[in-house]
């Protein structure tokens, strides 16, 4: 994601904040003296926010973690101003196993408010006098900070069990209607139902809080991808990837020059090139940003060679397309070469892929 700030690795998942956070601690500042607080409660406001994105964070690594279990990598978490987000490279198919890569993120945020509650329980006479509770919570400072801090946790357990899919609540909802019908049915119903809450989310922000809007957009258009995502993947699915490659395709040589590559991209739809030396030994790929970019800045003297990508990953003809598929939404590049006992034998892509479901949906149509 652009613009974002790596906080290093943890347990071999990067950890991001996207510059927007910044966002959060300029309302954070703004709220505390707003208030009438002194540079201290805005300080404690300020540190408020941090340990709130702590506990996200860890929230995020209970999902992370527990998909780990089922052979699921995660490749990053970050954090946004409206929370975390872990990018699992796919959710498990299996019920049982999203059901529980689901929940245990708000059990993280359960053990945490446990833990705190043995240090606030004695607090909590405050709440039985409203005039004491709204002078006790007017600024947040050492006395009510871990108070904070275990509320805001119960309301994360709460919030994340809405039922607004792509959201914690809506993950397991589908995983449970997962047990009585299909994995697309299960997910347009969940999808649905997180739409409808999108949409009561989105118009209550107008009224109360903005913030809601933005979380009523992620809910509606994550939902809505989402099962544009199942369905393409049930379309896909048992069908292997010689079925949607390209078996006609150009070839480079290390050596050839950049007026070669330009006569190619001229004379053909192709946009990238598998590089090959010694007949069908692949040397490389150069993907069309490389070409662009020394186009661009006008490096006339290159070669191929020069420009190719050598950390390439080569796939099986008889590998499941559906694989793939996840394979080539969750890389940089999604370009490949398709080898059958290292001979290589085509390519895929994206616009194969799309292609092939196009062409599948109206067959089955």
């Amino acid at each position: 994601m652009g613009g974002s700030l790596s906080l290093g690795r943890y347990f071999g998942i990067r950890v991001q904040v996207h510059w927007t956070f910044l966002l959060i601690i300029a309302w954070a500042i703004y709220v505390g003296w707003s208030r009438g607080g002194t540079v201290e409660s805005v300080l404690w406001t300020i540190a408020f926010v941090l340990a709130i994105f702590a506990c996200v964070v860890l929230h995020e690594f209970g999902h992370s973690l527990t998909a780990k279990r089922y052979g699921i990598n995660t490749r990053k978490i970050t954090l946004l101003p409206i929370g975390g987000v872990a990018s699992l490279e796919r959710m498990p198919e299996d019920p049982k196993q999203e059901l529980l890569v689901a929940v245990m993120g708000p059990v993280v945020n359960v053990v945490i408010a446990f833990l705190l509650y043995f240090f606030v329980r004695s607090q909590f006479d405050v709440f039985q006098n409203p005039e004491q509770a709204q002078e006790f919570f007017q600024t947040i400072n050492q006395n009510n900070f871990l108070l904070y801090l275990f509320i805001t946790n119960v309301l994360l357990v709460v919030f994340n069990a809405i039922p607004a899919f792509p959201m914690d609540g809506g993950r397991v909802l589908r995983a449970l209607l997962s047990f009585r019908m299909d994995r697309v049915r299960a997910t347009q119903v969940a999808s649905n139902l997180g739409q409808i809450i999108a949409v009561f989310f989105f118009f209550i922000g107008f009224v109360y809080n903005p913030i809601l809007i933005f979380i009523g957009l992620f809910v509606f258009f994550g939902a809505s991808s989402e099962y544009a995502m199942i369905q393409q993947m049930s379309v896909l699915k048992g069908h292997r990837v010689r079925e949607a490659m390209m078996s006609q395709f150009t070839t480079l040589n290390p050596e050839d020059n950049l007026r070669k590559i330009a006569d190619m991209l001229l004379a053909g739809t192709e946009r990238h090139f598998i590089v090959t030396r010694d007949e069908n030994e692949i040397a490389g790929i150069l993907y069309n940003d490389s070409i662009v970019d020394a186009f661009r800045n006008k490096k006339t003297d290159v070669t191929v060679g020069d420009l190719m990508k050598t950390d390439f990953k080569p796939v099986a003809p008889d590998e499941d397309l559906s694989e793939i598929y996840r394979s080539v939404q969750s890389r940089q590049h999604n370009f490949f070469p398709v080898t059958d006992n290292g001979d290589l034998v085509g390519t895929i892509d994206m616009e194969n892929i799309n292609e092939f479901m196009m062409i599948q949906a109206a067959l089955d149509y």
